[in-house]
């Protein structure tokens, strides 16, 4: 049976860590944080739902105890600041990386084979610094952005169409970011037919800046970062990992050419396996996505770059 573990026991990795629990993907997952008693606090809780909920996980909290962490096969980094209502991914760079780094460099002491998915922003070059500081093959560090822009570009599709979402296919890729994701609109379908055929091109292009502005509006509604749907985003990710699924969910992946890009992570479509991601689907852009690509590229690129001033 697996073992996965969740850094960072604030709603997002607390939110990941209760889906978790209550699909019964692993025969233990352990919550750490460096808050006294937070994460401890935070699973008893949960566990006290299995009971009612009819679940089997072994939940075990931790304050800063990398050791109960042992082995474990995947392990999903939520720690940093939150974003505030204001402020963008990329302003929180300075203070993130310094935690993704150290959350990185402890969990390799007792988990060298592990799988890491990274959720903190800002996400595309904390994936970046995550693959560069620990020097792991290049498959077993995802960035979970994509499958959560993507969820929201088919919630916004289905908004629009007033059909399930369910029945949808979008794709996001790009940054992570308010002005660096791309939907891809022209891609998109609903139960096999293009949803061009259903929309026309200014709902389409609402739905795309909806989609884009997706997590910021929802930190002006709720004064912090969502949770929800970035929990079971990170959910889709572990368990396409850990039931060696082979699903085509949009990541932050090490880039050695693909979509014309080198040395930088950022959201393509990829294959996730018991290997972590085991391959990238070309999706055959047209000159204007992959003009937005590269634009993209070269935002995030910009970020990481700051890396380079942190000493780290």
């Amino acid at each position: 049976m697996s073992k996965i573990t969740v850094v960072g026991a604030g709603a997002v990795g607390a939110t990941t860590a209760d889906n978790i629990a209550r699909k019964e993907l692993a025969s233990e997952v352990v919550l750490l944080d460096i808050k006294e008693g937070f994460a401890e606090g935070k699973a008893l809780d949960m566990f006290q739902t299995a009971a009612i909920l009819g679940w089997d996980t072994k939940l075990t909290g931790v304050t800063n105890d990398y050791s109960k962490t042992a082995n474990s096969d995947v392990v999903v980094i939520t720690s940093g600041l939150p974003r505030k209502p204001g402020m963008t991914r990329e302003e929180l760079i300075g203070v993130n990386a310094g935690i993704v780094k150290s959350v990185v460099d402890n969990i390799l002491k007792y988990s060298p084979d592990a799988i890491f998915v990274i959720v903190s922003n800002p996400m595309d070059t904390m994936t970046y610094l995550a693959l560069k500081a620990s020097g792991l093959p290049k498959n077993r560090i995802i960035g979970m952005g994509g499958a959560l822009d993507s969820a929201r570009f088919k919630c916004y599709l289905s908004l629009a169409m007033n059909v399930s979402p369910n029945d949808l296919h979008g794709s996001v890729i790009g940054g992570h970011g308010d002005t660096t994701m791309i939907p891809l609109t022209r891609l998109a379908t609903w139960n096999g037919t293009p949803v061009t055929d259903y929309l026309d091109e200014a709902t389409l292009t609402k739905v795309a800046a909806d989609t884009m502005v997706g997590g910021a509006t929802l930190t002006g509604l709720l004064g912090t970062s969502a949770w929800y749907a970035p929990g079971a985003a990170s959910l889709s990710v572990v368990e396409s990992i850990i039931r060696d699924e082979k699903r085509v969910i949009p990541c932050s992946v090490f880039l050695e050419g693909e979509y014309g890009q080198s040395d930088i992570c950022l959201g393509v479509p990829v294959v996730l396996g018991k290997t972590g991601w085991e391959k990238i689907i070309d999706y055959k852009l047209n000159d204007a996505e992959q003009a937005l690509f590269a634009k993209s590229a070269d935002a995030v690129r910009n970020m990481n770059n700051v890396l380079t001033t942190l000493n780290l």
